[in-house]
C-alpha cells in the first residue's frame, strides 16, 4: 500500500488557563495536524506541537520546511508490514533551512507526519501504532504490552492558594506522583516546596523541574533549599548552554538529575551520556522528532544505565495523548509518564474519545487500531488556520 497525500494543518487551540514555568507562558497553543491518507482512502492523522524555546522551531517554520521537503519523493514506498513503514520513515529527510547543530530543528514537523503515517498504516494492518515497537530493530527489547498506564500531576504555580487546592486534589484523587515547577521565585522556593509537600502528603513521589532557571554557580545552594521537601528528581536545572556545568556537581547533589530542554535527539543524547550529565531522560515525541526516534532516545537510556520518562507538552491535544498513551503502553520501565490533560487544559477538545487520565492519573490502554481514536471534522474546522495538501500518488 501507498501514501496517496500528506496535508498539513496550522491549529489554533485555546487553553483553559495559563500554563506557566520558568522559561514559558501559555494561554492558547498553535499545533501542527498531519493527515497521512493511504491510496484506498484510510487516514491517519498526527500531531507536533512546535516549540521555539526547545527545538527553535516555529509554526510558520514547519510549514515552510515542509514545503522545501520534496515528500512525493521520500514518502512514495509501497509498504506491507512495520517493517516497510519502519524504513520508509527513517529514510524521509526534512528540508535543512538552517544551520542545526543539534540535529533537531524540524523534529516537531516529522513527529506530525510520521504519527500521520504509523496511524493510518495501523488502522489499514489492524493494529495499535505501539505494535511497531516490536519491529523496531533497536528498540524491539523494550516492548512490554501494559493494560493501562499512570500519569503524573503537576503544580505549575498560580499563588499559594492555587497551588494548595492542585495539591490537595492531587491526593485527594489518588495520584503517586507530581511535579512541582519551580525557578520562578528565588529564594522562595523552600518554603514553597515543604507547604506543596504538607498539601501533598509524605508519600507523594514529589519531583521539580526547573525549567533552565538556575546558574550552574547556585546550584548546590538552590538544590539544598528544596532538599528538605525530599525531591526525588531535579529536571533541566540549568539553560542547555550551561548544561555541561553539571557533571561535575552528580554527586555532590545526591539527587537525579533529569534533562529536557538539553535531550531533544540522538545528539544530544550522546553528548549527554559522554559528559555523565543526567541520570534520567525526559522524552517528548514531538520535541524528539516522533515515535520512532523516542524509542531510539530510549534504548539508548537503556544501554547506558540511565532512565527515561515520557514527558508532554503544554497544549498536545487529544492526537498527540493518544500517541503519548501508545508508546507509554508499550515501552517497559517508563519511571514518569505525563500528558492525557486534555479536558483539564484544552479549550477545544479535538478527537471525538476523551484521552483525560482518570482517578490516581490511571489511564486504559488504546485497544483500537492506529492511534485509537478519531479526529472530530467540527472541530477541526473551528481551530484551523491554515491547510496545505501534498500528493504523492
Amino acid at each position: 500500500m501507498k501514501i496517496a497525500e500528506i496535508a498539513l494543518y496550522v491549529i489554533r487551540v485555546p487553553l483553559k488557563r495559563e500554563v506557566k514555568h520558568a522559561s514559558a507562558a501559555h494561554r492558547e497553543t498553535r499545533n501542527l495536524l498531519a493527515c497521512c491518507k493511504l491510496a484506498d482512502g484510510t487516514e491517519g492523522w498526527g500531531e507536533g506541537v512546535p516549540r521555539a524555546n526547545v527545538t527553535g522551531e516555529t509554526v510558520e517554520g514547519a510549514v515552510a520546511q515542509l514545503a522545501a521537503t520534496p515528500v512525493a519523493e521520500g514518502l512514495s514506498g509501497d509498504c506491507g508490514s512495520w517493517e516497510d513503514v519502519i524504513a520508509l520513515l527513517e529514510g524521509f529527510q526534512l528540508a535543512r533551512l538552517k544551520p542545526d547543530p543539534r540535529g533537531c530543528y524540524g523534529n516537531a514537523l516529522r513527529c506530525a507526519v510520521e504519527l500521520g503515517v504509523l496511524d493510518a498504516f495501523g488502522k489499514l494492518f489492524g493494529q495499535p501504532v505501539r505494535e511497531v515497537i516490536r519491529h523496531h530493530s533497536a528498540a524491539r527489547d523494550l516492548y512490554r504490552a501494559q493494560a493501562s498506564v499512570r500519569y503524573s500531576g503537576v503544580v505549575t504555580g498560580g499563588g499559594a492558594w492555587g497551588e494548595r487546592i492542585a495539591a490537595l486534589k492531587m491526593r485527594l484523587y489518588g495520584f503517586a506522583h507530581c511535579k512541582v515547577k519551580v525557578g520562578m521565585n528565588p529564594g522562595r522556593e523552600g518554603p514553597r516546596l515543604r507547604r506543596i509537600r504538607r498539601w501533598l502528603g509524605g508519600k507523594m513521589d514529589l519531583r521539580v523541574d526547573a525549567n533552565g532557571a538556575w546558574r550552574a554557580d547556585e546550584l548546590v545552594e538552590r538544590i539544598e533549599e528544596l532538599r528538605p521537601a525530599g525531591p526525588s528528581c531535579i529536571e533541566q536545572p540549568v539553560a542547555h548552554e550551561d548544561v555541561e556545568a553539571l557533571a561535575p556537581f552528580r554527586e555532590r547533589i545526591g539527587v537525579p538529575i533529569m534533562l529536557d530542554e538539553s535531550l531533544t535527539g540522538l545528539i544530544d543524547a550522546e553528548r549527554a551520556i559522554e559528559q555523565g550529565t543526567c541520570d534520567v531522560f525526559n522524552i517528548r515525541l514531538s520535541k524528539c522528532g516522533g515515535f520512532l526516534n523516542s524509542l531510539l532516545l530510549a534504548a539508548i537510556a537503556r544501554g547506558a544505565g540511565l532512565k527515561y520518562q515520557l514527558g508532554c507538552h503544554p497544549g498536545e491535544t487529544g492526537v498527540l495523548s493518544a500517541a503519548g498513551r501508545q508508546w507509554a503502553s508499550g515501552v517497559a520501565d517508563v519511571v514518569y509518564l505525563e500528558g492525557s490533560y486534555d479536558r483539564h487544559v484544552l479549550g477545544e477538545l479535538l478527537t471525538n474519545e476523551d484521552l483525560t487520565f482518570g482517578y490516581g492519573g490511571k489511564a486504559p490502554a488504546l485497544a483500537g487500531p492506529g492511534l485509537g481514536v478519531t479526529v472530530g471534522r467540527a472541530a477541526l474546522k473551528r481551530v484551523s488556520e491554515d491547510r496545505k495538501v501534498y500528493r504523492i500518488h
